[in-house]
């Protein structure tokens, strides 16, 4: 146990200054998923009203805007052309490719989150922004982007990304490249709701990714990064244990008490 909860804290970066436990940002994803399983997780279950709704809409490619109930908007691999409603006020961002990123942000967003850091080490973030907490596990990326067989890769050159708002744990996984191990699916935690690359090539094989929506077990999945891939061949690999979705809206609206019994694949106009 004690060896795991180093790793836990050791990728998300928590381990490398000394601070006391007042000074370390709280994840209650984390302390839910940690927790024993008789344990009653209070502050989330009752801290969320149900006027709490969280809006989540489909910008395009890997782009999701969250709306928080404070009224903040934040974007997800954000390179600015994925343009749906007013600007966002936090961005996240990876670098595997252009289309995820960008160094030349409008100057008018005023919280910018890379999910790569400088000088060869990794990207650490824990910041309560409003209503909102966001934190990274940081993933790796392929050094030759063009060569989608290549095994060698940049160590922490990207991030998935994790949003604790309205007692909803969300979690965006950006271009993943590789399985996750033990130690990440720990850091991870719970996730209410994830979105997924779906493409099956150009981030991982859809066995692959199939395989770590499985475990992530969220209630509901929101694909993305999908391209050309028949979305009938990713149901059958995740499994008949998650229902399909289909809307004809970008949008849907969605709180802490009004998440569905059974797994989910929603896929929103777009996708």
């Amino acid at each position: 146990m004690l060896r795991l909860s180093y790793a836990v804290f050791a990728v998300l970066g928590w381990l490398t200054t000394p601070a006391s436990a007042q000074d370390i940002p709280r994840s209650e994803c984390l302390a839910i998923s940690q927790g024993s399983p008789r344990a009653t997780p209070v502050n989330l279950r009752t801290a969320a009203s149900a006027a709490d709704e969280v809006a989540i809409t489909y910008g395009g490619h890997s782009t999701y805007y969250i709306d928080t109930p404070a009224g903040l908007r934040i974007a997800t691999d954000w390179s600015g052309t994925f343009r749906v409603g007013r600007l966002p006020d936090i961005v996240t961002m990876n670098r595997a490719h252009s289309t995820h990123y960008t160094l030349f942000p409008d100057p008018h967003i005023a919280h910018v989150l890379h999910g790569w850091g400088e000088d060869g080490q990794p990207a650490k973030i824990a910041e309560r922004i409003g209503d909102v907490f966001i934190r990274n596990v940081t993933t790796d990326i392929r050094r030759y982007y063009g060569d989608y067989s290549s095994d060698e890769m940049i160590r922490d050159g990207n991030s998935i990304f994790i949003f604790e708002v309205a007692g909803l744990c969300i979690g965006h996984l950006g271009h993943l490249h590789h399985p996750l191990d033990d130690a990440r699916y720990a850091a991870i935690g719970r996730l209410d709701i994830v979105m997924v690359p779906i493409d099956g090539t150009y981030t991982m094989s859809l066995d692959g990714i199939s395989d770590i929506t499985r475990r992530l077990r969220a209630a509901i999945v929101l694909p993305m990064h999908r391209f050309a891939t028949p979305l009938d061949e990713f149901m059958r690999r995740i499994g008949q244990r998650f229902e399909i979705d289909v809307r004809t809206e970008r949008s849907l609206k969605i709180s802490r008490q009004t998440l569905r019994g059974a797994p989910t694949v929603i896929i929103l106009d777009g996708v």
